[in-house]
């Protein structure tokens, strides 16, 4: 079956400035220091674009991101305006800054192998001992990654972020409150609908007028992990892998096929029922996080529909 999807846009938009491409979103910047934001169906894992799209991955994360940015605009400020098409978001403009705030509750994907493979410090914080995988830390920890404009990301700690001017002391601190209240916020939401936010990344930037400001998306399946909390003590007591919604069932099945993103290896073929299974488990985790049924977009000519929204809302701010 041939799955209808959204890899790339090359919208026509008056007054475009510049246009860039990410790993799944594509940002049209303007003149009037707005910015329009596709969510596009691409799937990327271990900072590899895969080659196949997964039908309504890019309206899931869009309107996942839109409903908790409105969730949390009373404690952090953010980028958002409108979101004139399930595709799309449209905001201000930002300088981002080139880090990412990644918060983590409990010892899952990167800090568990970077634990199991014997190492107790991760971008500065010292992860305490006997810790099982899946098990909770005291209090969460901040281990932000330099944010690559190619290839992958990587790990770096609060004191080299300073020390090398990436972000300056005032601000980067700033940033940890941010961190930390956007992560309480997502763990109390996601305790109301039977989940555990169990990590999740942040991304800030600063607007025209100096505000720091969140942007991207937050607490999606690609920027967070979350467990089903039914049964969560007993999986931990037993040993058992914990029962997750996340792109992390994308990563073990790619590792399972030994792919992890390193040079020369090869991209596992996708076939049409793995694609389906990933799309439903999207679906899945935007109506267990949200407590709404999903709408699908219709499918049909996605980039027509995406240009024809954007140029209508466009049109009302004249």
């Amino acid at each position: 079956m041939q799955w209808k999807t959204i890899m790339q846009t090359d919208l026509k938009l008056e007054g475009l400035k510049s246009k860039y491409t990410g790993k799944v979103r594509e940002v049209y910047q303007l003149n009037n220091n707005l910015l329009v934001m596709i969510a596009t169906d691409r799937l990327s894992a271990f900072d590899v674009v895969l080659p196949k799209g997964i039908p309504y991955k890019g309206q899931i994360l869009n309107q996942i991101a839109t409903q908790m940015m409105e969730a949390t605009a009373d404690i952090v400020p953010n980028w958002l305006q409108a979101t004139p098409d399930p595709n799309v978001s449209v905001g201000k403009y930002c300088e981002p800054f080139k880090v990412e705030m990644v918060i983590r509750g409990y010892l899952s994907g990167h800090a568990a192998r970077t634990y199991k493979a014997g190492f107790r410090e991760l971008c500065g914080v010292t992860m305490q001992e006997g810790l099982k995988e899946n098990d909770p830390f005291k209090t969460p920890i901040i281990t932000p990654a330099t944010k690559a404009e190619e290839g992958h990301d990587e790990d770096i700690s609060r004191e080299e972020i300073i020390d090398r001017g990436i972000v300056n002391k005032s601000d980067y601190e700033q940033l940890e409150e941010y961190t930390r209240s956007l992560f309480k916020r997502g763990t109390e939401i996601a305790k109301k609908q039977g989940l555990i936010l169990v990590d999740t990344k942040y991304e800030f930037g600063k607007t025209v007028d100096g505000e720091i400001v969140l942007i991207d998306e937050i607490h999606t399946p690609d920027s967070s992990r979350y467990f089903y909390s039914e049964g969560y003590w007993e999986r931990q007591k037993q040993g058992l892998p914990q029962k997750q919604l996340s792109k992390e069932f994308v990563r073990q099945w790619l590792i399972s096929k030994n792919f992890q993103g390193l040079e020369g290896q090869q991209i596992p073929e996708m076939d049409d029922e793995r694609i389906h299974s990933i799309s439903a488990r999207y679906i899945e985790l935007y109506e267990k996080i949200t407590g709404s049924s999903f709408v699908k977009a219709d499918l049909n000519a996605i980039e027509n529909r995406i240009q024809t929204n954007v140029v209508e809302y466009l049109s009302t701010l004249k």
